[in-house]
């Protein structure tokens, strides 16, 4: 800050953040900007995107900021981004400082400034220290500096006020280069600064004193850096040094979410439960101070739980708690190679254990493009994942980050990868392009289908006409293919009619039971305003299903919830479905599907029809599914 003519200028250092989707929000510059202190703060401003814009939108709005100086914040997903942004904002305000940081530049930083010749330096490493001591050369709080507005010549910097100033020439490369030179953590295109020590996790502060930034995003929250483990595709182990935040500070902070009823809280914690003292402390803290509402997402590695902690895990609320649980592979010469410590049967053993207590969502990852696997051997390593049941199976892709040991080892192990980021594996020693087509086919069945939730049932019964279940999204992925099928169809029946297809063309000596399961998964999710083409002919039926509304607006036997609505109401709020299989019953049905391969077509015609309620008000919330209770309905002369 300088005042000139009687009117105070304020310095604009633009922090910028491109996220990969609007919900997203970007932690790291907020804590550049709160380690900053109170008194440089004024100096900072946020401006946040996301990749989904278009450039020219993000370019205009940074030009109508005006800022001196710009700070990008570097990742994978913004990399490509960035570099177009940073093209032409030359062009448009020459006279701005430019400053990269994040993990995309800290690897081939002096790559990047030769490419880009208008970036001023590059933050290195952990950004909150560096960051406060760069904007201090700035505003010139160090050695009573005077920042200036005016170019050499008496032209306005762009972002100044229209005011009288002294005219001294501005140029920040010559005016603060020697100064920069001093603050470990940068490199310049005169060269690397020492490196700086790891900053005390204590000493950064609370990000979210204000949530307005943060509606309606996701909340990411940060109890330690570091991790562990040496995974040999994975930055965070070349972080050397493991720390923690104050445990008592963490729950002051936890107590700040729950206060405020947030709805969901993301800890970036590489392997959170690697301390078990630390993760017992505030999983108990949670269960004690539960507000019925907030969500808390961990990544762990599940090998590692301990039965005190499973026992903890098995008590909380439903939907209090979900775990991320990279598995990556089972191939043991994998594993091996990418350095990875992982007890399998240890890991199906917790993760069985969890799945038990029904209350935890379970999110498993693998990668392919790894190591020593193969088409087949990612197969098998699908079906063993798959086979634990998770609420969702991410199938992700090798991304080989510059820096990783990955990285180093490429052309070892022949990984081809994409120049640009993301960096992806287009093909290796073991595994060829056309099986990453293949895979890249599965991975859309398995989001489509598997993890949407949409289709629980049908699944685990359609499951059981192939050799396995890598099988049966291999066949689908080629279905969709052939039929022309679209993926992104947006109408809501569109996938089940597709499924219906997909398991008569391989099953449909069964078609009665999957038009059922798909009835059943449908109204599970919601109360579908027109009658899906697969689901049975209700017209017999009409009649007992008004006798069940009529009698169920006296007595309230099975809504008990739904005081004061009327028999239309209750009729709109929740459906009344009749059923000839039992498929809400897993283990009933498994045994249906053995009974019916030796006989002929599985039909409906002499079995008695059984009624499902289904109460949209009352969901669970690990998969939003609606309540089901079997009523007693009284039947009509002219009903099966």
């Amino acid at each position: 800050m300088a005042q000139a003519g009687g009117k105070i200028r304020i310095m604009k250092f633009l922090l910028v953040a491109v996220n990969a989707k609007y919900i997203h929000s970007n932690p790291a510059i907020y804590s550049l900007r709160a380690y900053a202190g109170t008194e440089l703060q004024q100096y900072v401003e946020l401006a946040e995107y996301t990749i989904n814009q278009p450039m020219e939108e993000i370019l205009a709005d940074i030009y109508e900021k005006k800022p001196d100086v710009t700070g990008f914040s570097c990742y994978i997903w913004n990399w490509r981004l960035i570099q177009e942004l940073l093209t032409e904002l030359e062009k448009l305000l020459p006279k701005m400082d430019i400053w990269l940081g994040g993990p995309e530049v800290s690897w081939n930083a002096d790559e990047i400034l030769q490419k880009y010749p208008q970036v001023t330096g590059i933050m290195v490493g952990e950004g909150e220290a560096t960051f406060k001591e760069l904007l201090e050369t700035y505003v010139g709080q160090k050695e009573g500096d005077i920042w200036d507005g005016e170019e050499a010549g008496g032209q306005k910097k762009p972002g100044w006020e229209n005011t009288e100033v002294p005219d001294v020439a501005y140029n920040g490369s010559r005016q603060f280069g020697e100064r920069w030179r001093k603050i470990p953590g940068l490199y310049l295109h005169s060269g690397a600064t020492p490196s700086r020590k790891c900053v005390e996790l204590n000493d950064l502060p609370f990000l979210y004193q204000d949530l307005t930034p943060f509606e309606n995003k996701i909340i990411y929250y940060e109890s330690s850096r570091g991790c562990p483990f040496l995974c040999s595709y994975c930055l965070s182990s070349l972080e050397k040094q493991l720390r923690f935040r104050d445990i008592n500070v963490i729950k002051e902070e936890l107590q700040f979410f729950l206060d405020n009823r947030v709805k969901q809280v993301k800890f970036v914690d590489r392997t959170f439960n690697c301390n078990h003292e630390h993760a017992m402390a505030v999983w108990s803290y949670l269960e004690e101070h539960d507000n019925g509402v907030t969500n808390f997402h961990f990544e762990i590695s599940a090998d590692i739980l301990r039965e005190d902690e499973i026992e903890l895990l098995g008590r909380l609320r439903p939907g209090l708690v979900q775990l991320e649980i990279g598995v990556q592979s089972t191939n043991s010469g994998t594993l091996k190679a990418i350095r990875r410590v992982a007890e399998l049967e240890m890991l199906e053993k917790n993760v069985a254990s969890i799945r038990r207590g029904g209350n935890i969502h379970q999110h498993l990852d693998l990668i392919a493009g790894l190591p020593y696997e193969d088409y087949e051997s990612f197969g098998t390593s699908f079906n063993r994942v798959y086979h634990m049941k998770p609420e969702q199976l991410q199938l992700g892709f090798l991304k080989v980050l510059k820096g990783s040991e990955m990285w180093e080892k490429a052309e070892e192990y022949g990984i081809v990868y994409r120049q640009q980021p993301p960096y992806e594996v287009l093909y290796t020693r073991w595994l060829s392009y056309e099986d990453v087509l293949k895979l890249k086919q599965i991975e859309e069945m398995v989001e489509l289908y598997y993890n949407s939730g949409q289709f629980r049932h049908t699944l685990l019964f359609l499951e059981k006409a192939f050799p396995n279940p890598f099988a049966m999204y291999e066949a689908m992925a080629k279905f969709y293919q052939e039929k022309g099928y679209l993926k992104t169809n947006s109408a809501r029946v569109y996938r089940y009619q597709v499924l219906l297809a997909f398991a008569l063309k391989y099953d449909r000596r069964r078609e009665a039971v999957y038009r059922e399961l798909l009835t059943y998964d449908i109204y599970l999710r919601e109360k579908v305003k027109s009658r899906p083409a697969f689901a049975a002919e209700l017209s017999q039926y009409q009649e007992s299903i008004r006798n069940f509304y009529r009698e169920e607006e006296s007595r309230r036997r099975y809504l008990p919830d739904y005081v004061g609505y009327d028999r239309k109401q209750l009729s709109k709020m929740t459906h009344l479905e009749p059923f000839f299989w039992p498929v809400w019953d897993r283990e009933r049905m498994a045994e249906l599907y053995e009974s019916s391969k030796t006989e002929g077509a599985v039909n409906d015609r002499e079995r008695k029809a059984e009624f499902i309620l289904f109460d949209y008000r009352n969901r669970n919330p690990l998969n939003s599914e609606s309540g089901i209770c079997h009523v007693v309905c009284r039947r009509t002369e002219n009903e099966v």
